[in-house]
């Protein structure tokens, strides 16, 4: 049974650095892209970020490139997202997903279709 634990969500003011954490169970980790999406509200749902451990290959959103740092704790099964320089347009829901593939940038593909298992979303709110 797959599971993605999601955390490390908050209120932080623009300028300010959030990490997320997923923690993944229950798959074979090298077969999945493991990502990060964000649903502001009326927004549809956008792919952040996503990590390939199968070949470290990582994706970006043009809208957080620079600013977003995504990686894995292989021994811990566990992909991070470290946010910096956050500005009020990330305010969102944040969504760890796994795709099943083997390129980061499947996190793109349109109304996130190669996402098979969601983790619980953590809010992030960034206050100007």
């Amino acid at each position: 049974d797959v599971q993605l634990q999601a955390s490390g969500g908050g209120l932080v003011q623009a300028g300010g650095s959030l990490r997320l954490s997923c923690a993944a169970s229950g798959l074979i980790f090298d077969d999945y892209v493991i990502g990060w999406y964000r649903q502001a509200p009326g927004k549809e749902r956008e792919g952040v970020s996503g990590f390939s451990r199968e070949n470290g290959n990582t994706y970006y959103a043009a809208s957080v490139k620079g600013r977003f740092t995504i990686s894995s704790d292989n021994a811990k099964n566990t992909v991070y997202l470290q946010m910096n320089n956050l500005k009020p347009e990330d305010t969102a829901v944040y969504y760890c997903a796994a795709a099943r593939g083997r390129s980061a940038r499947i996190i793109s593909a349109p109304g996130a279709s190669p996402v098979e298992t969601w983790g619980h979303g953590t809010q992030v709110t960034v206050s100007s």
